[in-house]
């Protein structure tokens, strides 16, 4: 009984809760930059990292959060244009988002494949994993929801 009452009486508060940003707190002039690795095309975990980073931009007002999403490996599989339609509908909505991705020239070199196989707006680099290293250097902080 106990219980059920401070659970209603902490109900308003677990509604109402603002986000609590460490200091500094995140600004239009320094947002947080957030890296996230996708080696896999494994269709439910994409869905849910794509849930993740929307979930996560609700948090962030706006322009003071960067997402990254830096494809290698089987993960460039998910930006190519014959992929799941839908995932490609919420991959170009949060692009719209200025949420960016990036693929690895190097696995689109093994697998044989061209930049026209592949969905507007991703970005290249020669090495995917290069780019998360040079990323995490420069303060991108790395958080890869559901990595397998």
């Amino acid at each position: 009984m106990r219980k059920s009452i401070f659970f209603l009486l902490l109900l308003p508060i677990l509604i109402f809760a603002k986000m609590h940003f460490s200091s500094p707190a995140p600004s239009f002039e320094k947002p947080r930059l957030w890296l996230i690795r996708l080696n896999t095309s494994d269709l439910k975990v994409v869905n849910h990292t794509l849930g993740a980073i929307y979930n996560v931009l609700k948090e962030y007002p706006s322009d003071t959060l960067k997402v990254a999403v830096v494809a290698y490996g089987q993960g460039i599989r998910v930006l190519r244009k014959d992929y799941d339609k839908n995932t490609l509908l919420r991959i170009k909505s949060l692009i719209e988002y200025d949420v960016e991705f990036v693929v690895c020239k190097n696995t689109m070199q093994t697998m044989h494949w061209s930049k026209k196989e592949f969905i507007d707006d991703v970005s290249y680099v020669q090495a995917g994993i290069a780019e998360v290293i040079e990323r995490k250097v420069d303060g991108w902080i790395e958080v890869t929801p559901y990595d397998k």
